[in-house]
């Protein structure tokens, strides 16, 4: 063998940056010059379509082949020997670019809304042969090839082409879906770095393993469209909150499927009259304990409960029943897990460089750098990725205050100013901005809820009016504020009067949900009935009465399962709940309740027509701290849609009442949380109270339970 160029010896060591300049064939005095690289070869002819062959000669024990075909072909294929075996292989290097100069520009730009329908794994046909497309984003790597099932994970075998700004592309015949893959990348120092999972791979093995999966997406069955209306200001929205993997299991405590949860979980959150469910991630994650919050595959689902096509069918059961379904969406940071996106290509590609921007000090995990176009492109796209392919409708967005804070739980000097020295992160807020112009625009019937925690303003107010663009915020002020009053002994409630009022200051400043979410039920903090004060009567009592609040209160509700049946212990993501705790009368009731709860919250336009607007609230009885009592009245559009509403956060019965209200005549009871039948004692007005008159015009007088709310309507 004669001695190599330089160009073929990169070949030949797996380091060469372009190998399409130097593999498959090249034109030459009228003919073609036709290279491969097939290890373990001893013998590799071309074969043309009309069956003639051209035997190349080899140039390297590595499995380097040359040879000389006279006339130009535009198909032929390899025939090798490899031992005993004989083996019909398409070239890879010879099919064209598969990303279009279009898709180039808007990738470079940072505006494929798209991007998924480019980048990732995508089977596909081209001059009549059958293959996968792949391509990624790795503008600092020397080399980038593609190992997996169809290469012995070799990769000198398939290396990329990179185009554009960084973007590595190839078409590998007889690849397939179904087949396992990863990205093998020689960083921009010469060193090979830990494989790494596609960021667009759309399934993955099931951790501990971490290669993606070729998924054909375009067979992917689309799943139905839910209701179009389910997301308005105006309408209902309670949401039941739930981890797939401990909903329910099966007996031997293995996880249920998407297809078993899709027989399932709808029909029980639609009986119990939630409107929503919004699952907490799904997108793929190594470590279970960390429930989906610290995702490696973002536009993956998560491959413990099956592959793509049976989380359709969940999201399908999901709309049949009426409900929509909201996922926890994370673009705030990601694990630096080996084969994920921290350090792709060798240098901080997704993540800040700088710790003091692209780490964070309490989960040890990576930031996004939102200040990079490709990365906002990745997230961006990830965003509609959901509503568009899985008909998802609607995206919680988790932590957006860690998002939106460059000082977020950093000490002084431990973080970067922006340009302006301000403490907020421009870059992230832009983002924010442009994922939720880009979700009401595209998707008008979608929404979106920001969990954040702190007073930054205009949060659920269009991006034209100054605001982030979000559709919902979560009260986390209402939850910490009520959590911390009913947890306390009734006999000190009188002197924490305000932890009730507090909310209604800001009740209308954003277009609020109520969450009594997932993280009030974990690391030591109880289930909502362990926070419950006082002997067993009074715990059921203080729930039934915290949870008829909930439902009178302005604002949409969120509840983490377990909680409508008054779960005991906190919640444990290596477990079922405790379904078998409804054989007791005192959880089944709380589930009635929750029930009969959810059903008068979407029957009565005054308890959600204008849960986000002042005109549907009037406090009437706001300073008799003494009795621990409250009313108020809920209004919809209509003047004849009232409702009243009258809690008694004391454990005593409050004989002759007296509430104003604003028409005469009866009132009827439509919901009282003390009847016998969520088990309570049973204590009430005997379904109607007519008005009387009082100092200040008509009143009613009450039997007011103890620790019970009362809702009432007029007529």
């Amino acid at each position: 063998m004669s001695a190599l160029s330089p160009e073929a010896l990169a070949v030949v060591a797996g380091r060469h940056s372009d190998p399409f300049r130097y593999l498959g064939p090249h034109r030459i005095n009228g003919g073609l010059m036709i290279r491969a690289l097939l290890p373990s070869a001893q013998e590799v002819r071309v074969v043309k379509p009309d069956g003639t062959e051209h035997a190349l000669k080899p140039l390297h024990e590595a499995g380097l082949f040359e040879g000389r075909v006279p006339e130009p072909i535009d198909e032929y294929r390899f025939r090798a020997r490899f031992g005993d075996v004989v083996a019909e292989i398409d070239d890879a290097y010879r099919f064209p670019p598969v990303i279009s100069d279009f898709d180039l520009y808007l990738l470079g730009e940072g505006t494929h809304r798209h991007a998924y329908d480019v980048l990732g794994a995508h089977p596909r046909q081209i001059d009549g042969v059958d293959g996968v497309t792949f391509a990624v984003f790795a503008p600092n790597a020397e080399r980038v090839s593609v190992v997996g099932d169809f290469n012995h994970w070799d990769g000198r075998r398939h290396a990329m082409r990179v185009r554009g700004n960084g973007f590595w592309e190839i078409f590998i015949p007889g690849a397939k879906a179904g087949q396992k893959y990863k990205y093998e990348i020689v960083g921009p120092g010469g060193e090979m770095l830990p494989l790494k999972s596609d960021p667009f791979a759309f399934a993955a093995e099931v951790r501990p393993s971490t290669a993606s999966i070729i998924v054909d997406l375009k067979a992917l069955p689309r799943a139905n469209a839910g209701l179009p209306d389910l997301n308005r200001r105006d309408r209902p929205i309670s949401i039941y909150e739930v981890h797939l993997g401990s909903w329910r299991r099966a007996e031997d405590n293995r996880w249920l499927t998407y297809r078993e949860l899709a027989e399932q979980l709808p029909a029980y959150a639609a009986d119990m009259g939630f409107t929503h469910v919004e699952l907490l991630p799904v997108m793929e994650h190594p470590f279970d304990g960390s429930w989906g919050y610290q995702p490696t595959g973002l536009y993956a689902p998560t491959s413990r409960f099956g592959p793509p096509e049976d989380f359709v069918a969940f999201v399908d059961a999901c709309h049949a029943a009426g409900l929509g379904v909201i996922l926890d969406w994370v673009p705030g940071h990601f694990p630096d897990d080996p084969h994920g996106l921290g350090w792709f290509d060798g240098t901080g590609l997704y993540e800040h460089a700088d710790p003091r921007q692209g780490r964070h000090l309490d989960w040890g995990t990576l930031i996004y750098n939102y200040g990079r176009r490709e990365v906002v492109n990745f997230l961006l796209a990830n965003a509609i990725f959901w509503l568009d392919r899985y008909g998802i409708d609607g995206l919680r967005v988790d932590a957006v205050a860690s998002m939106l804070y460059l000082d977020y739980s950093r000490p002084q000097g431990g973080w970067v100013p922006n340009a302006h020295g301000g403490r907020e992160n421009l870059d992230a807020i832009a983002f924010l901005r442009q994922v939720n112009t880009a979700v009401f625009g595209d998707f008008p019937h979608s929404t979106t809820m920001a969990e954040e925690s702190t007073a930054w303003p205009l949060v659920s107010q269009p991006v034209e009016m100054g605001g982030l663009g979000f559709g919902f915020k979560w009260n986390m002020g209402w939850m910490h504020d009520s959590l911390h009053y009913i947890s306390r002994d009734p006999i000190h409630r009188s002197h924490h009067h305000g932890e009730i009022l507090f909310g209604l200051h800001y009740a209308f400043s954003e277009n609020f949900v109520l969450p009594l979410s997932h993280d009030e039920v974990v690391h030591g903090k109880a289930s909502l009935l362990g926070r419950m004060p006082g002997d067993q009567w009074r715990r059921f009592a203080n729930m039934r009465a915290y949870f008829g609040f909930m439902y009178g209160h302005p604002g949409k509700k969120l509840l983490f399962m377990g909680g409508e049946f008054a779960q005991e212990r906190e919640w444990n993501h290596d477990q079922s709940l405790d379904w078998h705790l409804l054989d007791q009368p005192e959880h089944r009731g709380i589930q009635n309740l929750l029930r009969d709860l959810n059903h008068l919250y979407r029957e009565l336009p005054a308890l959600h027509e204008l849960d986000c607007e002042a005109s549907g609230f009037q406090w009437l009885i706001t300073d008799d701290s003494a009795h621990s009592v409250f009313a108020w009245l809920r209004r919809g559009r209509k003047v004849e849609d009232v409702c009243l509403v009258v809690v008694n956060f004391t454990p005593e019965i409050w004989h002759d009442y007296r509430v104003p209200v604003p028409a005469t005549g009866s009132w009827r009871e439509r919901l009282n949380t003390d009847s016998a039948f969520y088990g309570g004692s049973n204590c009430g007005n005997a379904g109607v109270v007519v008005t009387q008159d009082g100092e200040y015009g008509p009143e009613l007088r009450l039997e007011i339970p103890p620790l019970a709310a009362l809702f009432f309507m007029p007529g």
